[in-house]
């Protein structure tokens, strides 16, 4: 009775339309006041949750993202990967997954991801003869590689989640593989649809214009090694290379590529903070939460159920990917990863999966719930910037969806694609 007033409070604040952060605070305060704890408890859980020295980095990645992405640095990298893709047959696409590969590894999400690359690419594709759902659904699809290739703000709230149990560099160079794989799947995807739908081919961008173009790109790409390179050679932690991240990167929009004006600068920094607020809100608040979800013995609860199901692990697996499957269409991610974590990961550690691993497997499931409806935030964001309706862009989304959904089995069912690098590493 307890876990259902806590949950039942939680869904019915959502139903009458209070955002999530405060729907999650809300359902805090009304399950301590039904197992009778002081309120003073939840406040002190709520500002526990939010006073932790790795959240750090979520600003700064952020903000670092926020730069490159308003300082040119999207058009520089579609026009590298054109340089090393656009030549064959449906190049155009593989250009666009390429884009959103190494821009990912810049920004950290798949919103300016998609918005960034979108605006660039789905004129230009429609404009060079690709239909324009096609085009949306290749931009909204690559951009899911944000979420996996580091730096991931996601793996940050994961590694938090899991009571800062799973090292954070473990969790970045995890996700390096199956993003490489989930480009690799997408864009054998599109040279089949390339093929089947005689899609023009690009031309051949001349030695020395293409040297030049690489030559811009480098600079934006370098932000990749300050932060990977940094965190591995131990020169500094995390949240030091989020921080030198956001120095690098202001350098170079303001004083390399220079198309940034100043004058637009506080308002950059005005929406990262509101940005950064928001997630803040709703750290805090899932904290108190889950704190409820512990006293209430929900995790032990939900773990003796699905064990009672099947002690098989690869059954667990699957009936957990089917459920964030299915809750990743109904909730943003951000909160997901908060919620479940705690309840999830002592089902699969008492199964042997290993907790980076399961890391991946989240990151993956959620990142499709970004791009599905009925609430996929980058599936609105990229049926915004090509003017089409959500239902157009979902029906050319389909053969995307069976790809991402052949990489989520291979990320579950082959540990080794998530373990590799980290163990190589001596994470």
């Amino acid at each position: 009775m307890d876990a259902f007033v806590l949950i039942g409070s939680f869904m019915l604040f959502m139903i009458i339309g209070v955002p999530i952060a405060y729907a999650l605070g809300l359902a805090a305060l009304v399950g301590a006041w039904w197992i009778d704890i002081p309120l003073d408890a939840v406040m002190i859980q709520i500002a526990s949750g939010v006073n932790k020295f790795s959240l750090l980095a979520i600003p700064f990645f952020v903000l670092a993202g926020a730069i490159m992405a308003e300082g040119g640095m999207a058009r520089r990298l579609v026009a590298f990967a054109a340089v090393l893709v656009g030549f064959v047959r449906g190049g155009l696409a593989l250009v666009n997954i390429m884009a959103s590969t190494f821009f990912g590894a810049i920004s950290g999400s798949s919103v300016a991801d998609t918005a960034s690359i979108g605006t660039v690419l789905i004129p230009e594709m429609e404009k060079k003869g690709y239909p324009r759902p096609f085009a949306t659904a290749v931009t909204i699809s690559g951009s899911v590689q944000a979420i996996l290739i580091p730096p991931s703000h996601n793996a940050v709230l994961y590694s938090l989640a899991a009571g800062g149990s799973v090292s954070i560099a473990a969790l970045f160079m995890a996700g390096v593989l199956p993003g490489l794989l989930m480009g690799l799947v997408l864009a054998i995807l599109c040279l089949i649809m390339a093929r089947r739908n005689d899609f023009p081919r690009g031309d051949r961008i001349p030695m020395r214009q293409a040297l030049r173009i690489a030559a811009e790109a480098l600079w934006g790409l370098m932000t990749i090694l300050i932060i990977l390179g940094g965190i591995l050679s131990g020169v500094f932690t995390a949240n030091e290379s989020a921080s030198i991240a956001v120095l690098w990167a202001f350098f170079v929009t303001m004083f390399v590529y220079r198309d940034y004006k100043w004058r637009d600068l506080p308002r950059l920094v005005h929406r990262t903070v509101k940005t950064v607020t928001i997630v803040m809100i709703l750290i805090g608040f899932a904290a108190a939460f889950g704190y409820l979800m512990t006293l209430m013995q929900l995790p032990l609860k939900i773990t003796t159920f699905l064990t009672s199901l099947s002690d098989n692990k690869y059954v667990i697996l699957l009936l957990i990917n089917l459920l964030l499957l299915l809750l990743g269409t109904l909730m943003d991610m951000a909160p997901l990863i908060l919620i479940l974590t705690p309840i999830l990961l002592p089902v699969v550690k008492m199964m042997g999966v290993d907790p980076v691993h399961f890391g991946m497997i989240m990151m993956v499931n959620l990142g499709i719930g970004l791009i599905t409806p009925p609430v996929g935030s980058v599936l609105f964001v990229g049926s915004a910037i090509a003017r089409l309706k959500i239902g157009v862009v979902t029906r050319a989304m389909m053969p995307f969806f069976v790809a991402l959904f052949v990489v989520l089995m291979m990320v579950t069912y082959i540990p080794w694609l998530s373990l590799w690098l980290p163990r190589l590493m001596g994470l």
